[in-house]
């Protein structure tokens, strides 16, 4: 074995060489969040002609190629805790989120079995427990840490289907698909996230299976419309697998009306997936709880700890109600989780995920609510949503900015609108260019998207140490580069 790039062991060697790669890392990162800029402005073309793999036969030390992961990574990254950096549901991580990140990594233990991670399956076990308790379930340890939304979105569809099939009788994880499948369908509203037509794609059922229910001037799922659409399925002769709803919509930010969706489709024994990918930290809400009311009612739900709970990435939870329904995608491996195991009481959390290896990123937000308080934690998640409504406030107020929809979780959409007569395409592009030349310029980064057909810019303000101020300060910049654009 190369002395240069030794395992990760308990040899003295091995531990001088995981101390010093650490400490120049460390030191590395420590510089690069220094620097005033949110990024270095290189285009596309100029990073394809930067970066070349050329790896030598013999290699290089880790000392080299930490110092080039530096200079061809570490240096053209995007500073996502920059407070002019606003586009995505993209956080800024917790310290102790970095720390725990460490720890993950330095044991590299799999949780797909007791045997591989025995501390780890306890903590995750016990942290679902808890999660349970904040969204309202029953208690009980049906859920599972995932690598995010689209992964626990699929579980939730996944259970859906298969406990269709099973209430008619028929196992898909035996049998797989049978009848007309062209007559499943999944509603979900027009604002919903892609990922429910990816992983109906993924399942055999198609896009087609998805129908989209309308929603109001908010984003939020038309209930009326989803009345009708659920009539118009069974007059049709169509089958509901599931209503999937969302609490916290891309770009709105929009939460569903959970608690009358959730009734409505009880009455028609339809399951219920809340993707509350975004909308989900404000379970540990002190002012805005009450925004998930009826969330408690539903059959799944998704969360997403590398959005407003400022984990690093990946970091994402899948929560089922009814623990029965795990043994629709019950699998038994010898070399994981066999019977004997199983009724001695070693936990078995591989039956629970679509994952087999899988982190311990569990780890993560524990850490993080041990280190925070419940009230801090609720504070920070609460800071994005107060300070969404200061900024919409503010833009009403300028007479070159319109707020092109009101806030409702931690996102504004706006748009710059000139004092010149241009039709809508040419302010639509406007909006377009404004977005590229602030990120070509790496000053800030604005997402730029559209909402009833209008283009406009849209500020996601997830970062709880950016100020108002702060906010003010991007706008400025947003109307000097209109100006600029417009006097070209």
């Amino acid at each position: 074995m190369s002395d240069l790039n030794p395992i990760l062991s308990s040899s003295a060697q091995s531990i001088e060489a995981y101390q010093q790669a650490i400490e120049q890392s460390t030191l590395a990162v420590m510089q690069w969040l220094k620097q005033p800029e949110m990024y270095q402005g290189k285009t596309v073309a100029e990073l394809r002609e930067r970066i070349n793999l050329d790896f030598s036969p013999e290699g290089l030390g880790n000392e080299t190629a930490i110092e080039r992961a530096v200079e061809y990574f570490l240096k053209d990254s995007l500073a996502v805790h920059h407070p002019q950096c606003v586009a995505h549901l993209h956080c800024p991580s917790l310290v102790v989120s970095q720390a725990a990140e460490v720890m993950i990594n330095a044991t590299n233990q799999s949780m797909d079995s007791w045997d591989q991670s025995p501390s780890a399956t306890i903590i995750e076990i016990k942290l679902i427990e808890w999660l349970r308790t904040r969204l309202g379930y029953q208690p009980g340890d049906a859920g599972v840490f995932t690598s995010g939304g689209t992964q626990s979105n699929m579980m939730g569809l996944m259970l859906a289907r298969d406990a269709f099939f099973a209430r008619q009788g028929h196992s898909v994880q035996q049998d797989g698909l049978v009848g007309d499948l062209r007559k499943i369908r999944v509603l979900c509203s027009d604002s919903a996230h892609f990922s429910v037509q990816k992983n109906m794609a993924l399942m055999g059922l198609g896009y087609q299976s998805v129908i989209q229910v309308k929603t109001d001037e908010c984003s939020r799922m038309d209930l009326n419309d989803l009345a009708a659409k659920i009539e118009q399925c069974n007059a049709n002769g169509e089958q509901i697998l599931a209503i999937v709803a969302t609490a916290g919509t891309t770009d709105a930010g929009a939460i569903d009306p959970l608690r009358a969706i959730a009734e409505l489709a009880a009455k028609q024994n339809i399951w219920v997936h809340v993707d509350a990918a975004w909308g989900g930290a404000l379970l540990m809400s002190e002012k805005y709880r009450d925004y998930l009311d009826g969330i408690e009612l539903v059959d799944s739900v998704t969360l997403d700890f590398h959005k407003q709970f400022f984990q690093t990435i990946s970091c994402g939870a899948f929560l089922l109600k009814e623990a029965r329904h795990y043994e629709l995608m019950r699998y038994q491996a010898a070399y994981l989780n066999s019977e004997f195991d199983e009724e001695a009481g070693v936990p078995n959390l591989v039956s629970k995920s679509l994952q087999t290896t899988r982190r311990f990123d569990a780890l993560k937000l524990w850490m993080s609510l041990e280190a925070l308080g419940q009230k801090k934690y609720a504070e920070i998640i609460d800071h994005g949503v107060t300070m969404a409504q200061q900024v919409a406030a503010y833009v009403t107020e300028q007479p070159l900015l319109e707020l092109v929809m009101p806030p409702q979780l931690a996102s504004v959409l706006f748009r710059f609108r000139p004092e010149l007569n241009l039709d809508d395409a040419a302010i639509a592009l406007l909006n377009q260019k404004i977005g590229d030349a602030l990120l070509e310029s790496g000053r800030a980064n604005v997402g730029v998207t559209e909402h009833n057909g209008i283009t406009c810019l849209k500020l996601t303000l997830l970062n709880p140490i950016v100020t108002l101020e702060d906010v003010k300060v991007l706008l400025s910049l947003v109307e000097r580069t209109a100006h600029e654009l417009l006097a070209k």
